[in-house]
């Protein structure tokens, strides 16, 4: 991180003081999207290349890993263990940050174990992560099971959230969005693009962008229409952002109209593929030589194309898409994108 952003993180000592585990490769570089900006006419598009954190081949989920596995080893933990959907990118960064750390790692997946194991899935295995499936749910309903087996077997396991967010993960995305201020001009940036699923990576840059000031519109794309716990996504991003400010002895308090999450997007679902995704992925492989992932970037980058060619937004101001990574997801859909 460089100087603005480290001076703004040394006047917030708690975030200074919690436990990290180093396992990205930061900060991550802002390219422009030089081709599509020119082939879609509209304003300035810059991306946030979060899909190369390094960790495990990349994705913002390292971010989030690094506090809350700072905090596993702090307390002792000799594994952990989380919970997702087959081609989560969460639980293949997950084992791939255990396999760093001498971590054992246990992923509770939804779904039956499938023939061949491909994507993420391949990927969590060659970490060496014990994989316990769920069928339909993956959500981590089933993770209370698998903790208690640990125990009994002798281990100190750490569960890792959904999506690993939480506090501790949210504080990773308000340190990159600090980081961000270091790379571009902020006063110019009118909207901020992102995929918006556990809340976590939300819930950190609402805190970040509070901390700086800025005036740029933050949106959220949903990508989920299944609720956790009874609530909406919407509460319960405006749950984990009021309650990381409050971790970190900040005084902001949110109220549900400043959480802006974009629902208009969800298509048939979670995971299922529409032309819009196809068309998106296409379109930014062929133009910048840079590949989306199926299930979160395709679907929100879709959406901020969407918001460009219908012209809703300043053409004098830059636009910002944050790649949030998942690039490995793209094999296990190859039969639907070709």
């Amino acid at each position: 991180m460089t100087c603005k952003a480290d001076f703004i993180m040394q006047q917030y000592s708690i975030l200074q003081q919690l436990p990290k585990a180093k396992l990205g490769y930061l900060p991550t570089p802002v390219i422009k999207l030089e081709n599509l900006t020119r082939i879609l006419g509209g304003p300035e598009i810059l991306m946030k290349r979060d899909d190369l954190t390094g960790l495990a081949l990349g994705g913002n989920k390292t971010r989030k890993l690094e506090y809350i596995l700072g905090d596993a080893v702090a307390k002792g933990g000799d594994c952990v263990v989380t919970a997702g959907a087959q081609q989560s990118n969460h639980c293949r960064q997950t084992a791939g940050a255990a396999a760093k750390l001498g971590l054992h790692c246990h992923l509770v997946l939804g779904g039956d174990r499938p023939s061949e194991a491909r994507g993420n899935l391949l990927l969590d295995s060659l970490f060496g992560a014990h994989i316990h499936f769920t069928k339909e749910n993956r959500k981590g309903e089933d993770i209370p099971n698998v903790v208690e087996g640990l125990k009994l077997a002798g281990h100190t396991p750490y569960v890792i959230p959904y999506g690993g967010s939480n506090e501790l993960g949210a504080c990773g995305f308000v340190e990159a969005g600090l980081e961000l201020s270091d790379q571009i001009d902020m006063e110019n940036l009118s909207q901020m693009f992102f995929a918006s699923s556990s809340g976590g990576t939300h819930a950190g840059l609402m805190i970040a962008k509070s901390i700086l000031n800025h005036k740029y519109t933050l949106t959220g794309i949903q990508i989920d229409k299944a609720e956790l716990a009874g609530k909406t996504f919407k509460q319960e991003v405006l749950e984990l952002a009021n309650a990381t400010a409050s971790f970190l002895n900040l005084d902001f308090v949110y109220t549900q109209e400043e959480v802006a999450l974009d629902s208009h997007y969800l298509g048939a679902g979670y995971g299922v593929l529409s032309e819009k995704e196809r068309e998106v992925i296409q379109l930014l492989a062929t133009t910048e030589g840079i590949l989306l992932d199926p299930v979160y970037t395709g679907r929100a980058f879709a959406a901020m194309v969407d918001q460009i060619k219908s012209g809703n937004l300043p053409q004098d101001k830059q636009v910002l898409f944050w790649h949030t990574g998942g690039v490995p997801s793209l094999f296990a859909y190859s039969g639907m994108l070709v």
